[in-house]
């Protein structure tokens, strides 16, 4: 191969790793542009980009319930059905069974009261198959949790209009509605007797869930397709709340962090032809950068470049190359933790997914470093986030010796070792080595479908916990 077409790659390489430094010193400014923000969002609705949400839960779980209660989880082409037997303190989750159901594509765009009529339908089903195996009710009604990972405006703990559909829905005739009315109504026409307590998103869910078992959990946070947190603030420092304050004094702020942008992020020329391309240009930038829904797309888009203006791929047809969205991040994952003496696992997938056949050792580097360049950007901007909650908390910098965790669903913190393991390095880095010592990251797993059936039980109508 040319020396002149592997010095152009790896200028075009050196380039990208360059824009995407992330120092510790610009992390520690985006981590109080972090905080910043959350205050602005708290402070009035539409102060911030970073929208701040009243999630209106203000009791999360404490261990101590009991009792049974569902979860349904809808958030993508599948939902789950799930139930749990709460034990109270001594015995916690005494039993838990769920179903996953795919939705048929022709009710992801027909209209509301199909779609509600199935999932009730199903669930109906659930209970049905339940009721044989399980504690009666003792005549209370069944009380469900109710996780929804689509845009609402939330009106109360139990109610909330659909704002726009997301991912592959376009049921018209929901947007604007209140979707637990319209669950509710669906349950009732199944002769379902059941009271849907909470309506929660993914990232509260997560945080219910990892509550549950440990107190000092502050927040939930996804780092899956997308990227969204939520956490624990004292009502008090929320000027926007309108009405009495709760008598627990908290509330669960439903961030939507996904959308913060502050001019410190290391924006490269891939990330801003991306985003023009996108359905929301302009908009959520910093998930751009960070989730696994983007990370794949941008490597596609810098080895684009590398093999048009150099020949260290050969010569190659570009046409899956051009291919929008054709790598996606389990692609980069695989790449990137290749740990075989010829880089087999590189090889491989460049022939699989982009048909680059017979590229030499040299080039397979070359991969592996951009790979590892864009990853490393995301989780160390991941951190940062990260460190602006526990700014905007006073926990950054353990004055109080209180110990602080953070709980985290999601693919890309789950499968991607690499991804992970540069977040919690990098978040030590940021808080230093006696602050990290009373902070925690913790793998929370199904926090959106367990997490849902635990509000409704700390929501409960019923007294339902054991001291």
């Amino acid at each position: 191969m040319a020396a002149a077409a592997v010095a152009t790659a790896e200028q075009v390489v050196a380039d990208l790793r360059e824009k995407c430094e992330t120092p510790a010193s610009l992390l520690r400014e985006v981590a109080s542009a972090m905080a910043d923000e959350m205050g602005a969002g708290l402070e009035r609705e539409g102060g911030s980009k970073v929208k701040m949400l009243l999630s209106y839960v203000d009791k999360l779980p404490t261990g101590r319930e009991e009792g049974l209660f569902y979860g349904l989880d809808l958030g993508g082409t599948n939902f789950r059905v799930l139930r749990v037997q709460l034990g109270g303190s001594e015995k916690h989750v005494v039993n838990r069974e769920s179903r996953e159901v795919t939705i048929p594509p022709h009710l992801m765009s027909g209209s509301s009261s199909e779609l509600f009529g199935f999932i009730a339908s199903e669930l109906a089903k659930f209970v049905a198959d339940e009721e044989k195996c399980t504690d009666s009710t003792n005549g209370k009604k069944r009380e469900l949790g109710f996780t929804f990972s689509f845009p609402v405006k939330q009106r109360s703990i139990a109610s909330g209009t659909l704002v726009k559909w997301t991912k592959a829905f376009s049921i018209d005739d929901a947007v604007g509605e209140d979707v637990v009315a319209e669950l509710q109504t669906a349950m009732e026409k199944q002769g379902l007797d059941m009271h849907v307590a909470a309506l929660i998103n993914d990232a509260v869910g997560t945080l219910a869930g990892a509550r549950y078992y440990d107190e000092d959990v502050v927040a939930g946070v996804i780092f899956g397709t997308g990227t969204n947190a939520a956490y624990v603030e004292k009502a008090y420092s929320i000027p926007k709340w309108e009405g009495e304050l709760p008598n627990s004094g908290d509330m669960v702020i439903n961030m939507e962090w996904g959308n913060f942008y502050s001019s410190h992020l290391p924006v490269t020329e891939y990330d801003q032809e991306l985003d023009k391309e996108s359905l929301n240009p302009g908009e959520q930038i910093y998930e751009k950068l960070i989730s696994g829904m983007y990370l794949g797309e941008i490597v596609r888009r810098v080895l684009l470049k590398v093999s048009l203006q150099s020949s260290i791929f050969g010569d190659i047809d570009h046409t899956k190359l051009r291919t929008h969205f054709l790598l996606r991040t389990p692609h980069i994952s695989s790449m990137h933790h290749d740990e075989t003496p010829d880089l087999k696992i590189v090889a491989e997938k460049l022939e699989q997914n982009l048909e680059i056949t017979g590229t030499s050792l040299q080039a397979r580097k070359l991969v592996v470093q951009i790979c590892d360049i864009v990853a490393s950007r995301a989780a160390r901007l991941a951190a940062a986030g990260l460190a602006g909650i526990l700014k905007k908390l006073g926990r950054d910098c353990n004055a109080q010796k209180q110990r602080s965790v953070i709980a985290i669903d999601g693919g890309l913190f789950e499968h991607y070792t690499k991804f992970r393991e540069y977040l919690e390095s990098t978040l030590g880095e940021l808080l230093g080595e006696e602050a990290s010592k009373s902070v925690a990251v913790k793998h929370a797993d199904d926090g959106s479908g367990i997490g849902a059936a635990l509000i409704a039980a700390s929501q409960s109508q019923y007294t339902n916990v054991v001291p």
